[in-house]
């Protein structure tokens, strides 16, 4: 393969990793947009919305190459998956946020974001204790359908990668735009205290920030899985840690700073370890992340405001 279509890949191969690494960062800048807070144990959330769409996959008998199960074709199962894992992965975030945080709102200092770190731990040793620790094989449904490039392939897996993030991307930037939830989001962002008393119930715009937030980690689980066809405890870590410099690089709390900034940070991972050397790839990549905080702490796209708190 010549330079020109081992770029090529590279950039596709990219792109994939990068529309996953942007639905997850989704999540951190949704929430930290309105309430200011990195939640860490949107690592995990992700990493449990996996485990969820790998037994449904199995509850449902899925295995091997087949297109057809209980009458539905492959899309069919795929979406019912998808909808299943996002759901349950938003509900455990909305649990999270009563639970564990809801009591600490208001309170100064780290105490809430500490607090999302040991959520995180909990859900990493639940999952530890009942799975076990070694690593889960997806089922492999996607057919053997490629496209050649030159010497460069897309599969099928990364069509429908690059075709499901997209869409859900757009039906976040429009609901954030374009619905008077979304509406309310933006006023809680600005001024929580001046939206309550314009009307705006701050708390179930919280919860519906918890709820997308971990819903999008849930879908980029399931991505994960079946673009790697495994899974295990420890997925959430790296994956997490590049989506949260992805959402620091595009600009936390800034929705369109998270897509972009998760594509760069696929991009950097794909082309250096390609030509560089994988054992380089984190050092570059969280060398970004101090470099941005460092010398633009508002990301590309974010822009500098006072703290609400």
């Amino acid at each position: 393969m010549d330079f020109q279509d081992l770029l090529l890949q590279q950039i596709i191969n990219g792109v994939s990793l990068g529309a996953m690494y942007s639905l997850l960062a989704l999540g951190f800048t949704m929430v930290y947009g309105i309430i200011e807070l990195i939640n860490f144990a949107h690592f995990n959330v992700f990493m449990v919305g996996s485990f969820i769409a790998l037994w449904v996959l199995q509850a449902m008998g899925f295995a091997g190459q087949s297109t057809i199960l209980y009458g539905l074709p492959l899309v069919g199962v795929l979406l019912v998956t998808l909808l299943i894992t996002m759901l349950s992965s938003g509900a455990l975030g909305v649990v999270i946020e009563r639970t564990a945080l809801r009591p600490l709102r208001g309170m100064p200092g780290t105490a809430p974001m500490i607090t999302t770190i040991g959520v995180s731990y909990i859900l990493f040793n639940v999952i530890l204790l009942t799975v076990g620790a070694d690593t889960k094989n997806f089922a492999n449904p996607m057919p053997r359908v490629q496209w050649d490039i030159g010497e460069a392939v897309v599969r099928l897996r990364e069509v429908l990668l690059w075709g499901v993030s997209l869409m859900l991307m757009l039906a976040l930037h429009y609901f954030v735009r374009r619905t008077k939830m979304g509406k309310a989001m933006q006023a809680t962002a600005q001024d929580q205290e001046a939206a309550r008393m314009m009307g705006v119930d701050v708390d179930r715009v919280v919860v519906t920030a918890f709820f997308l937030g971990s819903a999008l980690a849930g879908a980029a689980g399931m991505i994960f899985g079946l673009y790697y066809n495994s899974t295990s405890f420890i997925i959430g870590y790296t994956a997490g840690l590049r989506a949260f410099t992805a959402a620091v690089l595009g600009g936390i709390g800034n929705i369109p700073g998270a897509m972009v900034g998760g594509i760069l940070i696929g991009l950097i991972e794909s082309l250096g370890g390609q030509f560089l050397a994988v054992r380089w790839t984190d050092v570059i990549i969280f060398s970004i992340l101090v470099l941005v905080l460092v010398f633009r702490p508002s990301g590309l796209f974010g822009r500098g405001a006072p703290s609400k708190s």
